[in-house]
């Protein structure tokens, strides 16, 4: 009866999500992460609605992508290419909006117009560049050099040239580089799926409408967009004929963030099922991996200080596990007058650095024949067990998990874990207290009642029917 007086179809999750998405959009322009010379104080009227629309919006998101998902796993679900359609209706109003959820995309704008000035950007913060474009990176981060590779700083230097430095051409260049990153995440999913025997609408469902796409890839212009665009298609690529343009794409996507280097294990073990020998497939993908390397850092002109950027510190009050332990640890030998109370966080932090390691080793030795799977899994350790975590780093395995999942028991718990991560950050990219975390809740509260008596709406003729 529930099914018939409250009828799922396509055009209603789309108009839901639009309608959530345009909230967002519309609450960003007080709440959001706005340019230094835009902010609003957080006890402002003004800003207090936008934060209670954000959230208003980010639950009927969530709403109608989990209508949606009921959808496609229907008996009629939706094909690739209506999902392709919807995935753009929803991403449409936050292509408009101010940055979300992160003020990285100035950091991004930041280190490109140093590398534009010549700069060393891994030697020196964007306070060493100075003017507007410093002034609206995080502090935290003003004088720490940038953790990219160069293929993502070639392409921030090359934006900033077009741009002129000019922060609103810089960040619609910026958000149409990871909507780009999008895309091509989108077009690799429903191939792997293919690959790995999985159903290609649940795959773009769970790994391209997922919310944290939305809110932090299109919507904050995280650079990891570009880093799973390139390491999808890198993997189509070696699905076929083309192992080495595969290998060539992932070190690409690596050159963007580093973790994407572990897709090289998966283009070697697709090579050898396709029935090349071990040893010719690890020469040809290192060799194609290294001449990359090579090629890509000199155009960027950068150098190689990207390697001991890899060791960028993180954020004191970072939430990732073993920067929890490690705090925890260090106030209990605080309080016990220890010595070792300033190596607690860092030994937390190489702990976990070889209990992923191992994770890893331990994922490819039991699923190295499903490489797809086995690289998603490993990317997921690797985000829960650095050193630093955000939302948005749950994508680096989730992206792949949504195409290659062996049942649909660990999509709907990847689906659970990406509801309540979606839920993880305020707009502006800072810190919550008491009276934005209120705020924040009534936004959310605010929806339900809507979503409710919409649903009570619906329900009320067909109970009528039936008395």
């Amino acid at each position: 009866m529930l099914a018939m007086a409250f009828p799922v179809d396509l055009r209603r999750c789309q108009v839901l999500g639009l309608a959530g998405t345009a909230c967002l959009a519309a609450g960003g322009e007080t709440a959001g992460a706005l340019p230094v010379r835009e902010l609003l104080s957080p006890s402002s009227v003004h800003a207090a609605l936008g934060l209670v629309g954000v959230y208003f919006g980010l639950v009927l998101l969530i709403a109608a992508w989990a209508l949606l998902g009921r959808l496609v796993r229907g008996s009629e679900p939706p094909s690739p290419r209506a999902l392709m359609v919807v995935l753009a209706v929803w991403a449409a109003p936050l292509l408009v909006a101010p940055p979300l959820f992160s003020r990285d995309v100035y950091s991004y704008l930041a280190q490109g117009a140093m590398v534009d000035a010549h700069i060393d950007v891994y030697a020196h913060g964007p306070a060493q560049l100075g003017g507007p474009l410093a002034d609206e990176v995080s502090p935290l981060w003003r004088h720490t050099g940038a953790p990219y590779g160069p293929v993502f700083l070639g392409l921030a230097s090359a934006l900033s040239g077009l741009t002129r430095g000019e922060l609103p051409a810089g960040l619609v260049g910026m958000r149409l580089v990871a909507l780009l990153g999008v895309g091509l995440m989108a077009a690799a999913l429903p191939r792997l799926a293919r690959h790995s025997g999985a159903d290609p609408a649940a795959a773009l469902w769970l790994g391209a409408l997922n919310p944290l796409v939305l809110l932090h890839l299109v919507a904050g212009a995280h650079n990891d967009a570009i880093m799973l665009g390139l390491l999808g298609l890198g993997l189509v690529a070696a699905l076929g004929r083309w192992p080495v343009l595969g290998a060539v794409l992932v070190t690409l996507a690596a050159l963007v963030k580093a973790p994407a280097v572990l897709g090289l294990a998966a283009v070697v073990v697709l090579q050898v099922r396709a029935g090349r020998s071990p040893a010719r497939a690890v020469v040809t993908t290192v060799v194609a991996a290294a001449a990359t390397t090579a090629a890509a850092t000199a155009a960027a002109g950068t150098g190689y200080g990207w390697i001991g950027a890899l060791n960028t510190p993180v954020s004191p009050q970072n939430w990732a596990l073993t920067s929890l332990l490690g705090r925890a640890t260090r106030a209990v030998l605080e309080r016990l007058g220890s010595d070792l109370a300033p190596l607690a966080v860092p030994v937390w932090h190489t702990l976990g650095i070889v209990a992923a390691v191992v994770a890893v080793l331990a994922i490819w030795l039991r699923l190295r024949l499903r490489p797809v799977y086995a690289l998603g899994l490993s990317l997921l350790a690797v985000a829960a067990l650095g050193p630093a975590i955000r939302p948005w780093y749950a994508l680096w395995g989730l992206f792949l998990i949504a195409a290659a999942a062996p049942s649909t028991s660990i999509r709907h718990r990847v689906a659970a874990v990406t509801g309540v991560l979606a839920l993880a950050s305020l707009p502006s990219g800072g810190a919550a207290d008491a009276g934005q975390l209120v705020l924040a809740v009534s936004g959310g509260v605010l929806a339900v009642v809507v979503l409710w008596q919409a649903h009570q709406a619906e329900l009320a003729p067909a109970l009528g029917r039936t008395a």
